[in-house]
């Protein structure tokens, strides 16, 4: 009577698990193969720029790397150690991205780093894959400098001053940082299960510093993807917090009713004014001159105007 429940349930929730397993493995296969596909066809080569550069960095420095002159100038141009002073890792770092362990099979580092960038660049664009590949890069090495600071002990956190002649770890950081976020922010576990969980085990199995810089950038990435898409919110809660903590004056009020104007008054008069009506213009009669008896017999001559005397 017992055992039919029991089986009924343990079906249901192998149907259960079966169900969101697929869903899982159908929206991680979606976000990780489909959109980045169809983005690249949209987009064509050019939507690949940062994987080609970054491929062919890591084959240019690591063919340089062979020679004993070109090594020293790799060294030079990229090589990040924690005894170095804090601008020159800061001013090598960039170049860091590009420089490969040489005791790791390059071709290998190439395809993840190719697929790694790809991917990123498809999904984020150029300008947020560099911010990202370069910030859990450089988390991995400032955490590397303080571990040696603090020194041997500290439960297993800090390091010995020799762990400071190490070379950084070029761009593995980078990788395990932009897979690891792209599978936060895509929700894609499997992808998560291989990046971060290799690296876990990697620096259990193996103790060392880059085990532990690849640590550090995993959690950086962690971070930054639970931040993705909350800019916003953040820039309020900031804003609110600052406000709280150094509260602001109030601007004087300024009223914006218009005083009253007073209105002008008019004169007083007397009374009113008759104005006289215009009458009728007087006419003036200008006498004509009488014509002289010389002239009066001549047709069309011009009457003869007495001169005036001047002895008065």
């Amino acid at each position: 009577m017992t055992t039919e429940p029991r089986a009924g349930r343990y079906r249901s929730r192998l149907v259960r698990l079966a169900r969101f397993t697929g869903r899982t493995l159908r929206g991680e296969w979606r976000a990780i193969v489909v959109d980045p596909v169809r983005r690249f066809a949209r987009r064509g080569l050019s939507g690949l720029l940062l994987a080609f550069v970054a491929a062919f960095g890591v084959v240019f420095f690591h063919d340089i790397a062979q020679h004993p002159t070109g090594a020293v100038w790799v060294r030079r141009l990229g090589g990040v150690q924690a005894d170095l002073p804090l601008w020159l890792s800061l001013l090598r770092t960039p170049v860091s991205l590009y420089v490969p362990a040489l005791d790791l099979p390059v071709w290998a580092g190439i395809t993840q780093l190719f697929l790694a960038f790809a991917w990123a660049e498809l999904t984020l664009g150029r300008a947020r894959t560099l911010a990202i590949a370069y910030a859990t890069t450089l988390a991995g090495t400032l955490t590397a400098r303080l571990m040696i600071a603090l020194g041997p002990g500290w439960w297993g956190f800090g390091l010995p001053p020799e762990a400071g002649h190490i070379l950084d770890t070029g761009p593995s950081a980078a990788v395990v940082g932009l897979f690891t976020y792209l599978a936060v922010i895509r929700r894609a576990p499997v992808v998560f299960t291989m990046t971060g969980g290799s690296m876990v085990w990697e620096s259990v199995a193996v103790p060392n510093l880059a085990g532990r810089e690849h640590l550090v950038a995993v959690a950086g990435a962690i971070v930054l993807g639970l931040l993705h898409g909350r800019g916003a919110r953040l820039r309020a809660a900031a804003r609110s917090w600052l406000s709280a903590r150094w509260p602001t004056r109030p601007a004087p009020r300024i009223s914006t009713v218009p005083a009253a104007v007073p209105r002008p008054t008019a004169p007083p008069t007397a009374g009113p004014v008759a104005h006289p009506r215009p009458g009728p213009a007087p006419t003036r009669t200008v006498p004509s001159p009488t014509p002289s008896p010389a002239t009066a017999d001549r047709p069309g001559s011009r009457p003869r105007v007495p001169a005036r005397s001047l002895d008065r």
